[in-house]
């Protein structure tokens, strides 16, 4: 049976909640089903804020899904537990084709980043159609090559604002792809973990120099998975800051507590 984000249990603590890993904000949440150009059907969870007007869209592209890489990944589930509620985002998050989670499994088969052009673009395609503001792609390990593949050439290109990319290896895209990059002009921001299994920080600011608009942002600690909620809760701050540029500048620090209803996920 396909997980139902309706079913979280909020109660409402006497005292502010210290946010954790666990900690679930309220938000809108809606399982949601995508269709690629080639009739595979994607199905992925859509997380809005609860009230207001959404300040931005991110589109997340999960890291590997043949060693363990899919929606759930742990940064994006935080980013969909926290973000509507403390910034106002909408999180989209989707499992790739031939990909599984508790949401379901997505129909076809991995494709070596090859056919998973046609997710990426039904995902954007979704976002637009429903009419959500301010789009980013989150890419995350594979989830950067496909964003740096396919971000800078249409359909996709005219869609969104620009990427972000959390532990790129550089092992599909290719100096073609940057260049795409340089040449739209888009915003890249790229984090990469000092102690990265595949591209450390000055290898990075090296190859990424390719596209002047990119900005490389070594995290000191860090590991490619992004483990420990100290480094989850950085890419969550990075990630609001290059969004929602207007909200408090460089150095955004997400509240640590939040006074309203919590719940936690289910075992």
């Amino acid at each position: 049976m396909s997980f139902d984000p309706a079913s979280y249990v909020f109660s409402q603590p006497s005292a502010p909640t210290a946010i954790r890993a666990s900690t679930v904000l309220p938000a809108r949440r809606e399982n949601v089903e995508l269709r690629t150009s080639d009739g595979h059907r994607l199905v992925g969870e859509l997380a809005l804020p609860e009230s207001g007007e959404v300040t931005a869209t991110l589109i997340t592209l999960h890291p590997l899904p043949t060693h363990g890489g899919f929606m759930d990944s742990h940064v994006y589930r935080k980013a969909s537990y926290r973000l509507p509620a403390l910034a106002g985002i909408a999180v989209l998050r989707f499992n790739t084709r031939g990909t599984g989670s508790p949401r379901g499994t997505s129909d076809g088969a991995f494709e070596e980043g090859i056919g998973e052009r046609l997710d990426v673009e039904a995902a954007v395609k979704f976002a637009v159609d429903r009419g959500l503001p301010n789009r980013w792609l989150v890419g995350w390990s594979f989830g950067t090559e496909l964003a740096l593949m396919y971000g800078a050439s249409e359909p996709v290109a005219s869609e969104v604002e620009g990427a972000i990319l959390l532990s790129p290896p550089l092992h599909r895209a290719t100096e073609v792809h940057l260049k795409e990059w340089a040449a739209s002009g888009k915003p890249l921001k790229v984090l990469v973990p000092e102690l990265d299994d595949y591209l450390q920080p000055a290898e990075a600011t090296e190859r990424f120099g390719a596209v002047p608009q990119a900005r490389v942002v070594g995290v000191d600690g860090a590991k490619h998975l992004w483990v420990g909620e100290k480094y989850a809760a950085r890419v969550l701050n990075e990630i609001v800051d290059e969004v929602l540029p207007g909200q408090g500048g460089a150095g955004t620090e997400l509240p640590q507590e939040w006074a309203g209803p919590v719940a936690t996920p289910h075992a």
